[in-house]
């Protein structure tokens, strides 16, 4: 029997965008519905690329990279970790091989999860989390370095956005110490156009200049020939910019990373590099590497530690 003034059917709620998230072949590929995306090799859980939405590559990757899990993965976001450099002897790091072990092994895909803003229609971001332990170490690694510890790496695609963070654990009862960070290659159009700012009054170590202390006097600094500095800004400059031709093009925020390395091997360095590709492209990427690695950082048994960076794309 018909109702008189029965109420309105609920309607049904629209079906919003969704990232989607395809695993294949130990390789990851996710893409926000705005066609930002992003890349993640499960060995060294490398991000090898990084797109936004009008499918420009913020990313520089060798194109002679290996990509078979023979060796480290040249560009992209190799992760360092537990020590920056070649490892000191006299360290407990010392038997292991130049930024550690995190860049050469396959990590577990643990999941992913998304977020959406209040009236929009589609995930404005999805967070992918990475997971290596000490048990998924070889034995020769295990012995090089006996810590029972436990990472997670969560990478963040967001709309002109890419977050990295690191969460570190001690799963052990002994302290240990570690150095971390994110080996970013950004990709810009030419680096002898390119220009660093907000390192201004910054301490640094320069590594071509046998690794003496300065300060850094530009606000502007421009890269004139090989650079390898470990910057220590100032705690309240969280913030680097990098411009090209004059206008900003990435903006790069650290939360509990203290330094930033700055490198770009010029012409003669990347010459002698075998996975180097082409050799010209040293024109064509700017490593801006924040990380934690000027001393160690010590963690307690049980304790944990997490750092992250943001990059933000302004072109």
């Amino acid at each position: 029997m018909e109702r008189k003034n029965r109420p309105a059917p609920i309607p049904s709620s629209p079906s919003f965008q969704q990232p989607s998230v395809d695993l294949t072949d130990n390789v990851l590929t996710a893409r926000l519905p705005s066609g930002d995306s992003v890349t993640v090799y499960l060995y060294g859980a490398t991000v090898t690329s990084w797109k936004t939405a009008n499918g420009a590559e913020k990313l520089f990757l060798s194109s002679a990279a290996a990509l078979d899990g023979s060796k480290p993965i040249r560009g992209g976001i190799p992760l360092v970790f537990p020590v920056f450099g070649p490892p000191p002897k006299d360290h407990a790091t010392g038997q292991l091989p130049q930024h550690g072990f995190a860049r050469n092994n396959f990590w577990e895909f643990l999941g992913k999860s998304s977020t959406e803003s209040t009236g929009k229609k589609a995930d404005d971001s999805v967070k992918l989390d990475f997971g290596l332990s000490s048990g998924m170490l070889d034995e020769a690694t295990r012995k090089k370095w006996p810590q029972d510890f436990g990472l997670v790496y969560s990478v963040t695609l967001g709309k002109g956005s890419l977050k990295c963070a690191l969460h570190v654990q001690n799963k052990g009862a002994e302290a240990f110490e570690f150095q971390c960070l994110f080996h970013t290659y950004l990709a810009v159009k030419d680096i002898t156009k390119t220009s660093i700012s907000g390192l201004a009054s910054a301490n640094y170590i320069d590594k071509v200049r046998g690794a003496h202390p300065f300060t850094e006097s530009s606000n502007n600094l421009v890269c004139s020939g090989e650079t390898d500095r470990v910057y220590t800004p100032n705690p309240s400059d969280s913030k680097i910019t990098v411009n090209e031709a004059g206008k900003p093009s990435f903006v790069m925020t650290r939360e509990s990373l203290p330094q930033t390395t700055v490198w770009n091997g010029w012409e003669e360095k990347i010459k002698g590099m075998g996975d180097f590709e082409p050799k010209d492209g040293w024109k064509r990427y700017l490593c801006i590497e924040p990380g934690s690695v000027n001393s160690w950082t010590k963690l307690e048994g049980g304790d944990a530690w997490e750092g992250s960076a943001t990059y933000e794309s302004k072109l």
